[in-house]
């Protein structure tokens, strides 16, 4: 309320930013006015003119930045490195020489902008009437910028997010701060949703780049990894979509050499639908991934019939306990049809007879008390409970929020009716405990024994997962809603774009459980060799920038999580779209029928109507349901999306229908064809269900079928409709059945149908009802924000990770001395810590045996130490270490000098690119599990396995692994390498409740205080930070298991009463 009344006051802040930058605005007009008397041939000098003044202030401090970078790469010294890296970037990275230049081009280039955009602008005009090839079609170039676009490509130039609606030409938009940020030469890119756009926009908007000067080009026109590529990037303007961004960057980072490299620095970046790239799929992580074995593969097909019985006899015990429900409301027995119903909402929350139920008036409420009821029980001590046994008559339970099932006992018992345990994981613990402890049998049988309980348990494991995951594919995830086959593919919808992800597979097992579900080929699993999220790689540019026509209502987390504000641009023409209030229908037949009428009714005044859905399925129920009324349309969704250019060209002509999914609300332009936009008279039915004459408005008419939970989206839908001023409408027509007012819409809305008395195909239209879904979206969009919050929170620490990793990898690709100076130290590190240890083994210096310190520097390192061979002692270890860094620096230059010594075609020598590689691989090898990690929770076998094989590599591999019941023994293989291998897997035996409790605490104490408080550098600094928290713990801390005393002050006391020490301490010891 009272930011309304300061907006009416002073104005809003979009408002008040649009008359900070009116001078600038007539500056432009200003300078256009000179321009206009310019020749072609002058204006287009006007390029090469502003890229002088940027040399000529700029040029300097871009010398002294490479003479800097040229010593750095020259110098052997540490030291010297060091203080030319200070000076460089700063102490923080951000600042130095390096920030100097940024600080210096930024300024010119805001000086420059009212010359530049009007440069632009005047571009525009000279080239109106000429004709540009777009994607195979002609087109004639009639674009000029209008003054509201100047406003939002100052914006963009600014760094900010310019919401600007459907048809104000964003594309065009664009071209203004792109060509500014462009001169500098450093590279400007324009990300696009999909490829169609970064082709067309290229070709369309590179018809003016190039007229300027500029060279401009489409990552998508290109192969990966190829010269081709590479000059892309190397032109001033680059246009391609987030994915091949995002892949290129993983690709060089996993190159051998700096000629393989495609990118250049990350400088500037306009994203189209930017809510959709940076929020939408923010968490979705660009995987670059190889394959790996599984012999389970097959055996998903095989489980598959299983449980598709089983999901069978469920939706029949549902409908059982629905029927039963429905018939204890009949005689007023509330109770017992709360529990009914809520039982089947457990089992089968999509049932169409108990969705029906629930529309009855007051039913959806008596449900949701009897939820808090069994809520509050769940909390009480086991023998209290009064619903202990909610989940009986159930074979699994859903959880359609969290896309969650498990399994009950009396699912396992009909999966297997006779053998009830091959579904149940044995507890593994106990019986190889019961195995140890029995003296009656030799130690090669205990042997056999414990391999076969551990074979039984992993077979088990992964036989349990496959049904988990075929349960969750059968019971969760719907064709043609999250996914669609095509071509004997399974192919995941994205859930906001409506488009399908060609390449991209669920994890766990999920994606093969669904292909078995389908009956296609169950293809094999992948690992992942290298990971970025979406959010994190743009995250990356020095300056960032976004366009849409929705971003307000995410405001809050593009400035929390990209530091980006939001202007909102105005149109050019007021828009005039009627945005009706929305219609709400108890079932979702009688919606459809709905649909339809309105549809007809509107496609014989001669309008084209847009029909947005939710889904694939959806939009094809629409089409079977309009072929049936006689009505013509076409479908646009991700099985269609070739013909979107298409249909979206015919979908504004006089009586189009256009049936299409999100895909058709985001990145599509629908122009009016001739004589549409007039009104017309027509007859309704109004919510009484009286008939009136209206006068009809002209234009596109959006009806959309069902509320998404994400406003913006249905934002986007609305926006096809009113583009320049045109006329047009907007409506949705919803039912209590559909997912949003299902899941999410709470006894709210279900008490304000009640209240207004709605009865099975009567339509109800009221603000409330409509504040009512628009609230609920809210705490959607909330609960989403925070859950890409917390993900930001992971992947910032695994961001740190990837970049010290992928800078390591950059600094061993260029060489140099600098790369030399830096082997040199590894080498003196290593030798260093040799010589220590070998000599720490002897109790007296008198014992000193050098004989011994050579032979073992020969052996681990392949280092000869002249000087212990000719007898020659040290008296201290520092004595003894400086001989053999004498030697090791000695064999290196040796080593080097020889590599030389041979050289290619070109008379270069081997040592360098030999050196390169050599570190490359000890990066790669040591440091490629954190460039692999993802959002999971367990750890794949497959991953324990490459860590233990790259442990192999420098040390001899452990007699015996301890483990407990957990992940890593899901996959037998783990089992059959540990075998190969001759080591033993030595499961801990389960302690006592109390016991297992103190464990817990004191493993939990451990992670928070040393593990996520610290970011490491080396394993010496965790050695000493762990040996300082165990002797903080076990000596200072008071425990409550020793009655709130330190355990060095317990101690004095058990010495006082000679009593025997604490066992819990012990442990946790």
């Amino acid at each position: 309320m009272l930011k309304g009344l300061i907006g009416r006051v002073f104005g809003t802040r979009h408002e008040r930013e649009r008359k900070r930058v009116q001078p600038v605005l007539t500056e432009i007009h200003e300078i256009e006015a000179r321009l206009a008397s310019l020749s072609d041939e002058e204006i287009q000098g006007q390029t090469a003119k502003f890229r002088g003044v940027l040399a000529e202030r700029t040029g300097p401090i871009e010398s002294r930045m490479a003479a800097l970078k040229t010593a750095k790469y020259n110098s052997a010294d540490p030291a010297e490195r060091e203080r030319i890296d200070l000076e460089l970037q700063g102490a923080d990275g951000r600042g130095g020489v390096e920030g100097e230049l940024r600080t210096g081009i930024a300024e010119v280039l805001d000086e420059l902008l009212p010359e530049a955009f009007a440069t632009v602008r005047e571009a525009c005009r000279r080239l109106k009437g000429s004709t540009v090839m777009v994607t195979g079609n002609a087109l004639v170039w009639d674009m000029v910028p209008y003054d509201v676009q100047l406003i939002g490509g100052i914006q963009l130039h600014l760094g900010r997010i310019a919401e600007m609606a459907t048809g104000e030409g964003k594309t065009l938009v664009a071209t203004l701060p792109m060509y500014l940020n462009a001169l500098p030469g450093r590279g400007a890119h324009l990300v696009t949703v999909n490829n169609y756009l970064a082709r067309r926009d290229s070709q369309w908007m590179g018809h003016l780049y190039r007229w300027l000067g500029l060279t401009v080009g489409c990552l998508d026109d290109t192969e990966p990894g190829t010269s081709e590529r590479r000059e892309v990037y190397g032109c001033d303007i680059a246009y391609g979509t987030n994915n091949e961004f995002g892949f290129d960057y993983l690709r060089d980072n996993m190159v051998v050499s700096l000629e393989q490299r495609v990118q250049r620095t990350h400088i500037f970046a306009i994203i189209d639908e930017v809510d959709s790239i940076l929020i939408d799929e923010a968490r979705t992580p660009l995987i670059i991934s190889g394959p790996v074995g599984n012999e389970s593969d097959g055996r998903y097909a095989e489980f598959n019939t299983a449980v598709e019985r089983l999901v069978r006899r469920q939706s029949e015990l549902v409908n059982t306990l629905v029927g039963e429900g429905e018939r204890a409301l009949e005689t007023k027995d509330e109770q017992d049809a709360a529990l009914k119903l809520y039982k089947a909402q457990l089992g089968g929350p999509k049932n169409k007879r108990l969705v029906k139920a629930l529309q009855e008036s007051g039913v959806k409420q008596l449900v949701q008390r009897m939820e808090l009821d069994i809520i509050s029980d769940k909390k009480l001590p086991m023998s209290k409970r009064t619903y202990r046994e909610i989940e009986d008559d159930l074979l699994y339970v859903l959880d359609e929020k969290g896309h969650t099932v498990h399994l009950t006992e009396q699912g396992l018992d009909y999966l297997s009716p006779e053998a009830h345990d091959q579904f149940v994981l044995p507890d593994i613990s106990l019986m190889i405990g019961k195995l140890d402890r029995d003296h009656d049998i030799s130690a090669t049988e205990r042997l056999e024994q414990r391999n076969a309980i551990e074979r039984e348990y992993a077979l088990k494991s992964e036989r349990l997962n496959i049904i988990h995951q075929l349960l969750r594919a059968h019971a969760l995830y719907e064709r043609d809603v999250n996914y669609v086959v095509q071509e004997g593919q399974v192919l995941i919808v994205a859930e906001f774009t409506g488009r399908t992800m060609p390449g991209r597979r669920w994890r766990e097992g999920l994606h093969q459980a669904v292909e078995a579900k389908e009956r296609v080929q169950v293809k094999g699993e992948t690992q992942t060799l290298a990971t970025i999220t979406i959010q994190n790689y743009f995250r990356m540019y020095e300056k960032l920038a976004g366009m849409t026509g929705t971003a307000e209502t995410e405001e809050n987390e593009f400035h929390e999580i990209y530091g980006l504000s939001v202007s909102v641009i105005p149109t050019n023409r007021p828009i005039t779209r009627d945005d009706r209030q929305d219609y709400v229908f108890k079932t979702r037949r009688e919606k459809y029928n709905a649909i339809v009428d309105e549809t007809k009714r509107l496609h014989e005044l001669g309008y084209p109507v847009l029909v947005g859905t939710a889904s694939v399925e959806a939009s094809e129920t629409l089409a079977r349901l309009f072929a049936r009324a006689g009505l013509k349309h076409n479908v646009l969704n991700a099985k269609y999306h070739q013909r979107e250019a298409e249909i979206v060209a015919g979908a504004g002509q006089s009586g189009a229908i256009t049936i299409a999914t999100n895909m058709a609300g985001r990145g599509t332009d629908i122009k009016l064809g001739a004589h549409i936009t007039d009104a017309k008279p027509s007859k309704v039915t109004d919510p009484d269900g009286k008939e009136i004459e209206i006068s009809e408005i002209g234009g596109l008419h959006i009806i959309g079928s069902e509320r998404h939970e994400s406003r913006r989206i249905d934002r986007q839908l609305r926006g096809r409709s009113g583009r320049q001023g045109d006329p047009g409408a907007s409506q949705f027509f919803l039912s209590l059945e559909d997912d949003l007012m299902r899941l999410f819409g709470s006894d709210r809305i279900a008490k304000l149908m009640d209240r207004m008395g709605a009865q099975d195909g009567e339509v109800l239209t009221h603000p409330l009802i409509t504040r009512s879904i628009e609230q609920a979206q809210k705490r959607v969009e909330l609960q989403n924000f925070q859950s890409r919050k917390r993900l930001l929170e992971y992947d910032d620490v695994m961001n740190q990770q990837r970049e010290v990793i992928y800078s390591l990898r950059a600094f061993a690709l260029e060489g140099g001395e600098e790369l030399k100076g830096e082997a040199v130290k590894m080498i003196d590190r290593g030798v260093q810590r040799r010589v220590e240890q070998a000599l720490a083994t002897f109790d007296k210096q008198e014992d000193w045996d050098f004989e011994y310190v050579r032979q073992d520097l020969l052996m681990h390192y392949m280092l000869q130490v002249p000087a212990f061979a000719d007898g020659a002692r040290a008296a201290s270890v520092e004595e003894a270490q400086e001989i053999v860094l004498e030697a090791g620096r000695a064999a290196f230059d040796h080593k080097l000098d020889s590599l030389n010594a041979v050289t290619d075609e070109s008379g270069q020598g081997f040592a360098d690119r030999l050196l390169s590689l050599i570190t490359l691989n000890v990066i790669d090898e040591g440091v490629r599990e954190a460039l692999a990690i993802e959002v999971d929770t367990s750890l794949p076998a497959e991953r324990v396995i490459r860590v233990l094989e790259q442990l192999k590599e420098s040390r001899p591999l452990p007699r015996q692994i301890r483990v407990d019941n957990g992940p890593e023994l899901i996959s037998a293989k783990l089992i059959a390498w540990c075998d190969n291998h001759q080591i033993r897997l030595h499961h801990i035996q389960p302690g006592k409740p109390m016991q297992n409790g103190y464990i817990e605490r004191f493993n939990k104490s451990f992670r928070n205080e040393v593990l996520d408080a610290n970011l490491f550098g080396s394993l010496s600094e965790v050695r000493e930070a762990v040996h300082l928290w165990m002797t903080e713990y076990n000596e200072e801390r008071p425990h409550k298991s020793l009655g709130n005393l330190p355990p060095s002050l317990y101690r004095q006391q058990l010495k006082q009463t000679k009593s025997t020490p604490n066992s819990n301490f012990q442990m946790s010891h």
